[in-house]
């Protein structure tokens, strides 16, 4: 940590100074009052010739602003219609565990086409990510598997393996995450991006928030509202202050439900040759269904040595696929193989390794760090017996227990309630049939907000809905409202 901390030390303030700018609320909302950015062109493969990056100090801890500080990664692409620009719009990345200067790369050209210059685009990658200060639980390789770090029941519906790596991951954390892994939140985030404004020079800022952006975004226009201009929020999740995070796992049941079939009609179309599953649509789920158990009772070898394909890896597996209609025919494939007695399973990079230690480590820390998760085994074994009844695509995995449970720090600051209260200058946009936050979750973003938002519903499958799925009608509406800032007069509903 020490060396982030050297780092991070070139681009801050000095301690009195910034103790001041944050604990002031008038200098606050000054433009001048936030740390200098060394700005240094960073053209990375595939983005914008022009995309400039620089370092972020902030506050390990906003309660002592002067104290330790972390660097934060950031990115820039300015408007190319200098005389078009009116602002700043912030790209804010899913996850948790999204980079911010990632997407800005993937999305930077076509978002600054797309909305004409209007804006200087900015994004950060959050505490613990990419570039920025990051943390290890020095979790094992199995550990951090995918398949494990997802509470995934064994094959009877049984949790004590659950427990006991749960309990064994928050222990880890907790003896090697140290004060820059309890720092991962979503409060912080929000502190962070507004001492990004500040840095920036800006009074108000513009953003467009994807997953788990959109309640990073909802935070900072409920906590900092007169300093929102237009935020757009795409693919929302339930807001609940009791729940947050393992409100989102929980609904990711209804998700996968909703979405599959999608999956299901691609499948048993007669143009899938090899890849078709079976003859009619509603013989998918059925044949998914009784693979997965009888890989439970007979795991598969794959190419990877030592990891076999088992129901739960070919459950997440399904789970990972239903984001975008372009990974169907790798889960196809997979099935197919797992289905062929002389196949070897060839399983996808996700799932055939661990995830990056300090990946896993961001990941847990703020899901862990945002709110207190129950702690009774009991209540756990018989919510997922529950699930995995109504919801078996799924198997009892989004209610089942995680090391949020066995987290040794309660949570620092509280989630703040999504309200009515501020500016009308809100514009959701949403897929109907989303696998990682369902619609019905949606709505009750929409509720909180009143007329605060505007939504916009898309006919659509999938996780993404702005810039992702070639739906003009929510893209137009979404460019609209961030070039002219009008929006819908009520909320608005696009075809497919």
């Amino acid at each position: 940590m020490t060396n982030f901390l050297q780092r991070a030390a070139l681009v801050t303030l000095s301690g009195a100074a910034l103790a001041a700018t944050l604990l002031n609320p008038a200098e606050a909302a000054s433009p001048a009052a936030g740390p200098a950015l060394a700005w240094h062109a960073c053209a990375k493969a595939g983005g914008p010739l022009d995309q400039e990056c620089a370092d972020l100090s902030v506050p390990l801890d906003y309660g002592d602003p002067a104290g330790p500080h972390l660097a934060l990664a950031v990115s820039r692409v300015r408007s190319d219609r200098p005389e078009a620009r009116r602002g700043t719009l912030a790209v804010i990345p899913g996850g948790p565990g999204g980079s911010g200067v990632q997407r800005l790369t993937q999305k930077g050209e076509a978002l600054r086409k797309e909305t004409k210059g209007a804006y200087d685009l900015v994004a950060f990658d959050p505490r613990g990510v990419g570039g920025s200060t990051r943390a290890s639980c020095q979790l094992a390789p199995d550990d951090r598997r995918l398949v494990n770090l997802r509470p995934w029941p064994d094959a009877d519906g049984a949790i004590a393996d659950n427990v006991a790596r749960a309990r064994r991951t928050a222990e880890e954390c907790a003896r090697n995450g140290g004060a820059v892994l309890r720092s991962f939140s979503t409060a912080n985030e929000v502190r962070d991006l507004d001492l990004l404004r500040r840095a920036l020079g800006e009074r108000k800022l513009s953003a467009w928030g994807t997953s788990y952006g959109t309640y990073v975004g909802a935070q900072y226009a409920q906590k900092f509202p007169g300093r929102t201009d237009r935020f757009v929020l795409d693919s929302s999740g339930d807001p609940d202050p009791s729940h947050v995070e393992r409100g989102w796992l929980a609904n990711m049941a209804q998700g996968v439900d909703d979405r599959f079939p999608d999956f299901a009609a691609w499948a048993a179309d007669p143009a899938r040759g090899a890849l078709r599953l079976a003859e009619r649509a509603d013989g998918v789920r059925p044949f998914f269904l009784d693979l997965a158990a009888r890989l439970d009772r007979a795991p598969k070898a794959s190419t990877t040595p030592g990891v076999p394909l088992t129901g739960n890896v070919l459950r997440q597996a399904l789970q990972n696929a239903l984001v975008e209609d372009a990974a169907f025919p790798q889960l196809a494939r997979l099935i197919e193989e797992a289905r062929d007695p002389a196949a070897v399973p060839v399983l996808p990079p996700a799932l055939a390794g661990p995830l990056p230690d300090e990946d896993a480590a961001v990941m847990l820390g703020v899901l862990c760090n945002d709110v207190t998760w129950p702690s009774s085994m009991a209540a756990y074994q018989s919510a997922v017996s529950a699930d995995r009844a109504r919801h078996p695509l799924t198997a009892g995995m989004p209610v089942n227990v995680t090391p949020c449970s066995f987290w040794k720090d309660a949570p620092a600051h509280k989630p703040t309630r999504i309200t009515d209260e501020g500016p009308s200058n809100v514009l959701m946009i949403q897929n109907l049939r989303d696998p990682a936050v369902p619609y019905s979750g949606a709505l009750k973003m929409r509720a909180a907000f009143g007329d605060r938002a505007r939504l916009v519903s898309v006919d659509h499958g999938g996780h993404g809905v702005y810039l992702a799925n070639g739906n003009a009608c929510g893209d137009r509406a979404v460019t609209r409202f961030l070039t002219t800032g009008e929006r819908p007069r009520r909320d608005l509903y696009c075809g497919a």
